[in-house]
């Protein structure tokens, strides 16, 4: 499995790989138990990882620069559902995040994807662009 192939469902919990797609939504395995099913388009939006950008201080950046950015950090992870807890390592680990526009809700969705990506040890690294 690649960083490439994994995608955020709207209104589901957690990363998936994006097995097949077809016109009216996808077959997608959850990187957490690894249960496959289809997710409708009708129902759910899909954002590829690939695709996600965070707002900085400076330029936008590329999601996988911050899970690069926390791979580095000797800090330990803070728990998901402490949002103060979570701002302080943000702010330790990747100091130009912009905190004014990236909500609690994304720090924390980022923690708990980070610890999907780890604990199935998939690369951080973006596919090649042609």
């Amino acid at each position: 499995m690649e960083y490439s192939q994994l995608v955020a469902v709207s209104g589901l919990s957690g990363l998936f790989e994006l097995v097949s797609s077809k016109a009216d939504g996808g077959i997608v395995r959850s990187l957490e138990d690894q249960s496959t099913r289809f997710v409708s388009t009708r129902v759910h939006q899909f954002s590829h990882l690939e695709s996600i950008e965070v707002y900085t201080i400076r330029e936008n950046v590329n999601l996988v620069e911050v899970f690069k950015a926390m791979e580095k950090a000797t800090l330990p992870l803070p728990a998901e559902k402490d949002a103060t807890a979570i701002r302080t390592y943000f702010k330790s680990v990747f100091p130009d995040m912009d905190f004014e526009r990236v909500y609690d809700s994304d720090r924390k969705k980022m923690i708990k994807w980070f610890s999907q990506l780890k604990k199935a040890n998939i690369e951080l690294k973006l596919s090649e662009q042609e």
